[in-house]
């Protein structure tokens, strides 16, 4: 066992999970801060045989989506069955009943207890995974005068959540003292997945690291691109449980904004990040209504609709493939990101408002398991996971307005984006809010960075309106 490794055991007790343990092929096929806060249970209950009881429960209770028609079969033969599930819950606002969403048997409208709601608020906000009991109990359900249903023969009877018990963000402030600046982003590397040595350098390491921002930081929207393989979205679907990512495809208002039909707020109400991949096949019904509330929400963090007003602080992430060649020993992209997004967001009042774009083409491609994804320790993922909803809630802009002064042509729009990113990058970086001014210069430099890059983005498309100049900064203190 490495030194660091030895380190993070020794730091974080219980809170260190092995992260190489995740590559178990029943294991990996869940998202990993779930499968973290089973690997830690079941080795607390079954120290000698742990990991074998756990391959055994997830092959008897999770399914993959494709399976959902045997799980149905299994449900109306056994009566009773038990799965790992993500647990959805809207309420039906006609009957005043709870309804839920269930992606294992393909169901929105399963019966779920008023009491298991009223137990689990977070099921009406982002959903929870978890273990969920289900029943199929026709006999229970409503009928109409001539014995048809009227309601889903299913019931949710029981639901033990998949959670962290602590969220509190003093053990990663308390243990940050005992890391070096490099060894601490080799134990964030470690943490959410990934092997530290393959990120070499410094500079690499902070732009596998930028994915977490938008998940640290409240209204911070980003944009990645690069190449195919390099793990774009893999941060966001295995850190947080409260992130939502859009694969393409056709999004309506009513799921991102607020469905006026059942009162059910959208993705960007109730996600801490919404993450659209594959920016590029993105589609929306009523592009000039869903464009026009994206630019007023992610410049003032609110938006309506209907006659609803909300106000979130949601992250928006914009991911995309991008070609690229090697030139002087790194990647650059080689096609203009205008048209790596759809069409209607081609304006720059919206690309203005994009904070950072993350130089995803300098990242390597994800090969080989052993290779590309952590061999030892690293942060329980449930623990970490959040700690980062927590630090959400607190604003460091002040922090950095001490210590950081941008001169040049700076924009509002600018200044905002810069800090928010060096705010963000300290609350992982610098929980303690310890640090010295070498290591804050080279925080703040590639912040100016990824704002500098849709500067010179929105002066490509617009060299009258959006001139070319350099930002630059200096540290005060």
């Amino acid at each position: 066992m490495s030194d660091l490794f030895a380190k993070i055991r020794r730091v974080f007790a219980e809170y260190a999970v092995d992260k190489s343990l995740l590559q178990v092929a029943e294991v990996s096929k869940l998202p990993g801060f779930v499968a973290e806060y089973l690997m830690t249970e079941f080795s607390q209950m079954y120290p000698s045989d742990w990991q074998e009881r756990l391959r055994e429960f997830i092959r008897q209770h999770y399914f993959e989506a494709s399976e959902k028609e045997y799980v149905k079969h299994l449900l109306v033969e056994r009566r009773r069955v038990s799965l790992i599930d993500e647990l959805v819950v809207w309420v039906d606002l006609e009957s005043g009943e709870h309804k839920g969403i269930l992606q294992s048997i393909g169901e929105r409208d399963v019966r779920v207890p008023a009491e298991i709601a009223r137990s689990y608020p977070m099921t009406m906000i982002t959903g929870m995974w978890g273990l969920v009991e289900l029943e199929y109990s026709p006999e229970t359900a409503k009928r109409d005068l001539n014995g048809n249903l009227l309601e889903n023969p299913v019931v949710v009877t029981d639901f033990k959540p998949f959670q962290a018990p602590v969220r509190d963000p003093k053990l990663l402030r308390d243990a940050r003292s005992f890391f070096t600046f490099d060894e601490w982003l080799d134990v964030l590397i470690n943490t959410i997945g990934y092997n530290h040595n393959v990120y070499r350098d410094t500079r690499r390491k902070l732009v596998l690291l930028s994915r977490l921002l938008p998940i640290v930081e409240e209204n911070l929207h980003l944009a990645e691109f690069g190449p195919k393989a390099t793990g774009k979205t893999y941060v966001f679907r295995n850190v947080s449980r409260y992130s939502r990512i859009i694969v393409g495809g056709t999004i309506s208002p009513a799921a991102l904004f607020y469905n006026l039909r059942t009162g059910m707020p959208g993705e960007l109400a109730v996600r801490d990040c919404v993450v659209f991949d594959e920016i590029s096949k993105v589609r929306f019904p009523n592009p000039d209504e869903v464009v026009a509330k994206l630019k007023d929400f992610m410049e003032s963090s609110q938006y309506e609709r209907g006659k609803q007003r909300v106000t979130s602080g949601a992250s928006i992430v914009m991911l995309g493939n991008v070609e690229v060649e090697e030139r002087e020993g790194t990647y650059i992209p080689v096609e203009d990101l205008t048209y790596l997004l759809p069409k209607p967001m081609r304006d720059s009042a919206l690309i203005d408002r994009i904070s950072g774009v993350i130089p995803g083409w300098e990242l390597p491609k994800i090969g080989r398991a052993r290779y590309h994804l952590s061999q030892g320790y690293g942060i329980a993922l449930d623990y970490f996971s959040e700690v980062l909803h927590e630090l959400r809630k607190e604003s460091l802009l002040g922090e950095v307005g001490k210590h950081v002064e941008l001169f040049g042509n700076v924009t509002i729009r600018d200044e905002r984006a810069v800090k928010k990113i060096v705010s963000a990058f300290t609350k992982l970086l610098f929980p303690d809010l310890e640090f010295d001014k070498r290591e804050l210069q080279v925080v703040v430099q590639y912040a100016v960075e990824l704002r500098q890059r849709v500067r010179d983005w929105l002066h490509k498309l617009s060299p009258g309106e959006f001139p070319r100049e350099a930002l630059s900064f200096k540290l005060r203190g």
